[in-house]
């Protein structure tokens, strides 16, 4: 059925016709794709059109669609049961996995988000310390937690304000937002509200304003900050879990946080979160402590089986550094496409993460980011899906290259991108 079709059934009967919003295409117009099953790299719209899918279901997906091993592992336990409200042997195994990769956590709790695993560690944040504030950074994206949706406030010692109806300006006014990157602010903030701050929370790469990575000491900065003022350091790897290495992207620079929220990898595509931590932190959790949380499905054993395979597939397969050099080489390859076309475009990359910026020089915070020309990049997504290449329908949101994606694809992918930028250029002078 053609995703037209589909897309007027669904605004009928589901709010925007889409489950998620960035599904629904309103970042760079036109009709939503529908898809009906994933191979590999590759995903196939309902029309019965392979795609080379570049979003990997927003991250889950490094090993590639349906790989076999996974879906060997989600198929023999859903034949053993879909859910029990027990508990079960893998939910163990995966505790034991997670922390024997992270040695900093101490303990794990299984949740089903990452946004539940977010919302459970700013409640112990709070809980562990009796403190309220929070500190997190504009254009990093923590689920869709009350206190999450909160953008800068009228200065840079004023509360957050509310960036969604429904979000109360008394919760709102709990959150500081700073300019990711910007260490003076937050010794700022600390300076004038430190007894009040429970924890500052941030991605340690950040992934919701396109691919910003973390300044130099800038990290250490918020660790020496946070230890200093007895406030709890949030590490929200929900992205970076897993993606450059078996283990966090904390572990590899050498960064201890108190808490680290993980989710997308670890449950191989499968709905899953955790959150892990300091062993005097994570027994604050109910029943051991007074901080409550619960869940019907957290430890579902679907999502851990399909998660354990995921997880032991990429420490036996190691497929990182090769995952590197085709994110360097895709980002190399589509700058340079992008400079002989005469478009402006930088094109980060680290790991198996990319984002095609359509704008001049480096990006570090939310304020570069919106310098980007995002309907230049909307010309660019349909381009390239025209070109049976499908790319995260937002300038803002991550590429993702998985481990099923050939040397091939990727020349494949500069080469349709050069087109298409040439394309974009030869509008642009009419």
């Amino acid at each position: 059925m053609k995703s037209k079709k589909l897309f007027d059934r669904a605004k009928k009967i589901i709010p925007g016709g889409v489950n998620s919003p960035v599904r629904a295409f309103n970042s760079v117009g036109g009709t939503p794709v529908y898809i009906v099953r994933g191979s590999g790299p590759k995903i196939t719209t309902s029309e019965g059109i392979d795609l080379v899918d570049y979003c990997g279901s927003w991250g889950p997906m490094i090993l590639g669609h349906a790989r076999k091993e996974v879906v060997k592992a989600i198929r023999a336990t859903a034949a053993e049961g879909t859910s029990f409200g027990t508990n079960t042997p893998r939910e163990v195994e995966m505790a034991e996995f997670l922390c024997n990769q992270i040695p900093y956590l101490d303990m794990v709790r299984l949740v089903n988000s990452g946004t539940e695993a977010v919302m459970t560690a700013l409640r112990l944040a709070r809980g562990f310390t009796k403190k309220r504030k929070i500190v997190k950074f504009a254009g990093c994206y923590h689920g869709h937690t009350d206190s999450m949706l909160v953008s800068a406030g009228s200065g840079l010692l004023t509360g957050g304000i509310s960036s969604s109806a429904g979000v109360s300006m008394e919760t709102a006014a709990e959150t500081f937002v700073i300019q990711y990157n910007d260490t003076n602010a937050v010794t700022e903030v600390f300076r004038k509200h430190g007894k009040d701050i429970a924890a500052i929370i941030v991605e340690p790469v950040a992934g919701n304003m396109g691919l910003v990575q973390a300044a130099p000491g800038f990290l250490q900065g918020l660790r020496s900050i946070t230890a200093k003022n007895k406030s709890l350091l949030i590490f929200d790897e929900v992205i970076t879990g897993f993606r450059f290495g078996p283990t966090t992207y904390g572990r590899l620079i050498g960064i201890t946080p108190d808490l680290t929220c993980l989710g997308k990898i670890i449950g191989g595509g499968m709905p899953i979160g955790a959150i892990g931590g300091r062993a005097d932190i994570m027994r604050m959790l109910a029943p051991l402590g007074p901080v409550y949380q619960a869940g019907t499905l957290s430890g579902n054993p679907v999502a851990v089986a399909a998660g354990l395979a995921t997880l032991r597939l990429l420490k036996k397969e190691k497929p990182y550094k090769t995952l590197a050099q085709k994110g360097r080489q895709l980002s190399e390859g589509i700058t340079g496409a992008a400079r002989n076309a005469g478009i402006r475009m930088n094109c980060p990359a680290l790991g198996s993460m990319f984002t095609p910026f359509f704008c001049n020089g480096p990006v570090n915070n939310l304020a570069d980011a919106k310098k980007a020309d995002t309907k230049a990049y909307a010309a660019f997504f349909h381009g390239m899906l025209k070109n049976n290449i499908y790319l995260p329908p937002a300038q803002f949101e991550l590429g993702f290259i998985s481990s099923a994606h050939t040397s091939q694809d990727i020349r494949d992918f500069i080469e349709k991108a050069g087109k298409v930028l040439e394309d974009m250029r030869k509008t642009y002078e009419k």
